[in-house]
């Protein structure tokens, strides 16, 4: 019987050596015995290499602008363990988190003394928030983010209204495969059976493979640049205006505060499952609310500037896709100016690729390291980047505050690598 948060905490974070088991099993059988609350949920599975998390946030904020109450499911956290699970951006609290913990733990029982072994730490998480938000909070909507890939993520248990692929890139290519093909048919995984997909997948070999899964289950698809698109027309310091056309909609005018050419294509893929749900599950959503929604929405670690004089701005670019978004948007919102980076990133990342990329934008990086057991030391990543490096500082709290003394009030400092890192930096600098 759990009776705090910490003990809870301490006891999904012990599951942490049971590793990463592929696979849905575990979590079918704990819900079976639960009593399948999912089952009693109105879902939106939102998969894809990057993108994820704005994209859940923009269809929560215009969901909530509405009036309606919106349960998020995501991963990792920047802050505290518990915003994992949300409702309307509010983190389960700690003694609901205790509860839950408390009703789904013996169904983890049974589970970890049959055949098929303990359920992971992320597999118990998902059967948690499932539980709370069934049992306890009661949300209209609630938006899943998948974990790892989609076909055997611990997600992939629920049957969704409408299901999102945002993009496919190379990333956890240990586990999802080393092609795009492989990638997209993991991810493709999430595909239900007569469940529409809303995808901005631009890579025709991830398209093909995702076009031949929604034929396959009778799912009708709707594609960026066919069924809906968007046209981005003026760039801001506060933000993007842009256009947006879909087969029921046509919008002009919209602004949101998120920048990049990314995040306008992720607030257009939230738009068309918006549409969707507006059109064939008579979701009532007035058009302001809407954009009122698309306003509001910020999602932290996110191109997030977190101090001024210097500008001080963090973003999780953790792939080479990420870093070719970052890049893009520092080219745009800060033009002719001196920007030095701050990275570090995990072991298992393609490194290589993405600080060379970097390096097309500044030749200012200093490399650094975290307390994280899968993050690469600093001098390591030196080794790895293929170019001589300025400035080498294990201590991240050192390389952060070295940049920030020796930076004049005109200078923009980017912290950028894992999100792990970021969650470490985001926490520190927020109390400055």
């Amino acid at each position: 019987m759990f009776t705090s948060c910490e003990e809870t905490i301490n006891w999904i974070h012990s599951l942490l050596p049971h590793g990463v088991k592929p696979g849905t099993r575990r979590v079918e059988l704990m819900l079976e015995y639960l009593g399948h609350p999912e089952r009693r949920l109105r879902t939106i599975h939102v998969g894809g290499t990057n993108g994820k998390g704005s994209t859940v946030s923009f269809i929560r904020h215009m969901l909530q602008e509405g009036g309606y109450d919106v349960g998020t499911f995501t991963s990792p956290y920047l802050i505290q363990f518990n915003e994992r699970v949300s409702v309307n951006g509010s983190p389960i609290s700690d003694e609901d988190l205790a509860d839950a913990a408390n009703r789904m733990k013996p169904a983890f029982d049974k589970v970890a003394n049959s055949e098929f072994g303990s359920p992971t730490e992320f597999e118990t998480i998902t059967v948690l928030a499932m539980v709370y938000f069934a049992e306890m909070a009661y949300p209209d909507f609630v938006l899943f983010e998948v974990g790892l890939g989609g076909r055997l993520d611990s997600t992939n248990v629920i049957s969704p209204l409408v299901s999102v692929i945002t993009n496919v890139g190379y990333d956890h290519m240990e586990i999802l495969g080393h092609t795009i093909e492989e990638i997209a048919s993991e991810k493709a995984g999430i595909i239900k059976a007569g469940v529409p997909l809303v995808t901005a997948i631009d890579k025709p070999e991830a398209l093909g493979i995702v076009r031949a899964a929604c034929r396959q289950k009778k799912s009708k698809i709707y594609e960026l640049g066919n069924q809906y698109s968007f046209e981005l027309k003026g760039t801001e310091r506060g933000g993007e205006t842009f256009s947006y056309r879909s087969m029921f909609m046509k919008r002009d005018n919209l602004f949101i505060q998120m920048k990049g050419d990314h995040q306008v294509k992720n607030a257009a893929t939230a738009l068309m499952a918006i549409d969707y749900m507006k059109q064939y599950y008579s979701l009532v959503l007035d058009e302001d609310k809407i954009r009122e929604g698309l306003l509001k929405t910020s999602w932290p670690g996110r191109f997030e500037q977190v101090h001024e004089n210097p500008t001080v701005i963090l973003d999780g670019a953790h792939n080479p896709e990420g870093v070719e978004s970052l890049k893009e948007t520092i080219v745009r919102h800060f033009p002719q100016t001196d920007i030095k980076l701050i990275f570090a990133g995990l072991k298992n990342k393609n490194v290589e690729l993405m600080l060379q990329s970097l390096r097309e934008i500044t030749d200012h990086i200093t490399l650094t390291s975290f307390s994280f057991q899968k993050a690469a030391e600093a001098k390591k990543l030196a080794e790895r980047a293929g170019f001589s490096m300025e400035t080498v500082e294990e201590n991240w709290k050192k390389a952060v505050e070295n940049e920030m003394n020796k930076s004049g009030k005109n200078d923009v400092i980017i912290v950028t690598g894992s999100l792990y890192f970021i969650s470490e930096v985001r926490r520190h600098l927020i109390d400055y």
